[in-house]
């Protein structure tokens, strides 16, 4: 995982790109993966001035965003270039692609499928809107995929044991004389809409990790009023993040699973991505956040779908003085077995600053730091909005006519898409607001503002919360998730409020949102994950099965 200029200095500075060519150009076995695969080609538009290895002379360039966010984040299916029955049924049998699965891909560059260029390498193919790429290559003792075969499921897995157990450079010439087959573009293509198993991870109060669930972000158990008359409601100090506060007696944080049981039963159940969010703040370092790192780590090696961690993901200094960039703390997480970093309040922070620049990024956020690096694809930015209603004397119910700030983006109650939770706005008109700490500050800065200056920093993903569905049941605003997908071209994740199987047929149908999250709803067993795909499934909405 990386950006394509990152690889190749580092292979040069560390005295390998020669070396790497030699031992290629040797006939020894080479198994490429993502940017792998990416820097056997002669160059990337992603670095101009930085070349590849040349082993294949093709370049690698930008997709279009016509009709598709990008970068290409999610499952999709292949295509395989051989042209006969046969001879696809033997590469289904030799390398283990399978045009019946979905594999997981995360980039924002690709190889074209040119054939007068790189036919004699074309291996399988992937359609992602208009656009046709190598999803595989395949040469001699090469093989190279574009997406993530370890975080592919089985599927993926497939592709992995059969390079060990009858190695692909074993096949020449033979493979080479195959005739490949014409591919055409489909009026749609294979990619499929994600379901995603979230846990927010916190110590509770004996110090171990769990899995816990807030309403409303409070994530302590009510009290039981039959014996004890006082208030539920916990008095949290402003400068001591929700749900760490002090313990009371009869409110032990609830408590629905350990992190990676829970995290396993999830991806056995077909989840294609898992999210950890700590929440427990950071009393010394994120570096020094063991337990978390190594739940990281424990699920990375029993878990093979993508796992976005969020949490502490931001320049720090440690208690003696030591410095912290988030490139650091993300760097851990990748080691210990992260897909994604995901990114909340220093998102906020990043975009004030932007903008009180003019619009002009000065390159120190963690947002641009760390997607230099690893690339944008690495970097999700968590946002946690609420409505703030308009003054009415600046809005019209009955002619829709509004004349105040934000007007480019305001809802208005009488066309709003709706849930039965929001008949009481009918007359009314609201925008949505940026808030960090959970949603106790907000910012002057809206939801618009804030994923549209992300996308400028850099983030590959936005994940939507919403402060006023958390822990509602009630489905997801789909307002807030239309507003969020319309604003940006990059993946847009709907969070927050789902309380049913429906609830994310509504929300891909509705917003064409590319993945919907939901966190207690699973853990409680109230909704089942498989029950959510089988409705999407039998509903028209193209999601991954097995």
């Amino acid at each position: 995982m990386g950006a394509f200029e990152t690889a190749i200095v580092n292979l040069t500075s560390k005295g390998l790109f020669e070396p790497l060519r030699a031992y290629i150009s040797s006939g020894r076995p080479y198994f490429g993966i993502c940017i792998g695969m990416q820097v056997l080609f002669s160059s990337s538009t992603e670095s101009p001035t930085a070349y590849g290895l040349g082993i294949i002379d093709s370049p690698i360039a930008q997709f279009d965003n016509a009709g598709k966010p990008v970068p290409h984040m999610g499952w999709n299916h292949v295509q395989l270039l051989a042209d006969s029955a046969q001879d696809r049924e033997g590469e289904t049998s030799e390398t283990g692609m399978d045009e019946g699965s979905t594999y997981y891909f995360v980039h924002s560059y690709r190889a074209s499928y040119v054939p007068s260029r790189n036919a004699d390498w074309g291996h399988t193919t992937t359609q992602y809107g208009r656009e046709i790429f190598l999803a595989t290559v395949r040469k001699g003792n090469v093989f190279a995929c574009q997406f993530h075969p370890e975080k592919s499921g089985k599927a993926g897995l497939k592709v992995l044991k059969s390079w060990l157990d009858a190695p692909i450079h074993s096949v020449d010439g033979e493979y080479l004389s195959r005739p490949k087959r014409l591919i055409t573009i489909n009026e749609m293509d294979g990619f499929t809409k994600r379901i995603i198993a979230c846990m927010d991870v916190r110590a509770n109060d004996e110090g171990d990790l769990v899995v816990t669930k807030g309403d409303q972000y409070d994530v302590r158990e009510k009290e039981d009023t039959t014996t004890i008359q006082t208030t539920t409601t916990e008095i949290v100090p402003e400068d001591l993040p929700l749900g760490n506060a002090p313990a009371s007696p009869k409110r032990k944080v609830r408590n629905l699973g350990k992190p990676v049981a829970l995290a396993l039963r999830y991806f056995e159940s077909g989840a294609d991505e898992i999210c950890l969010l700590n929440i427990t703040s950071f009393r010394n370092s994120p570096l020094q956040d063991q337990p978390m790192l190594l739940v990281v780590r424990e699920a990375a090696s029993k878990i093979f779908v993508p796992l976005t961690i969020g949490g502490g993901v931001k320049n720090t200094v440690d208690p003696d003085g030591t410095p912290r960039s988030a490139v650091e703390v993300a760097s851990a997480y990748f080691r210990a077995g992260a897909d994604k970093v995901s990114i909340g309040s220093e998102a906020v922070a990043s975009v004030e600053r932007l903008r009180e620049h003019g619009g002009v990024a000065d390159g120190t956020s963690p947002i641009e730091t760390i997607a230099r690096i690893y690339g944008r694809q690495a970097v999700v930015v968590s946002v946690d909005p609420k409505k703030v209603y308009v003054d009415p004397s600046l809005y019209n119910a009955e002619t829709g006519v509004y004349d105040g700030p934000y007007a480019d983006e305001i809802v208005r109650g009488k066309s709003a898409l709706g849930t039965q939770m929001d008949k009481a706005d009918v007359d009314r008109a609201w925008w949505y607001q940026c808030t960090i700490k959970g949603g106790r500050e907000a910012r002057p800065l809206s939801v618009k503002q804030l994923v549209q200056g992300v996308e400028v920093l850099g983030a590959g993903e936005i994940l939507v919360n919403s402060i006023d569905r958390d822990g509602t049941n009630a489905g997801f605003d789909l307002d807030l998730i239309d507003l969020v997908r319309k604003s940006v071209r990059i993946p847009v994740v709907a969070s927050s409020g789902a309380g049913n199987a429906a609830h994310f047929v509504d929300v891909f149908e509705r917003t064409g949102v590319e993945a919907a999250l939901a966190a207690g709803i699973f853990h409680r067993r109230e909704v089942e994950l498989s029950d959510v795909k089988k409705l999407c499934h039998g509903r028209g909405v193209i999601v991954r099965s097995g």
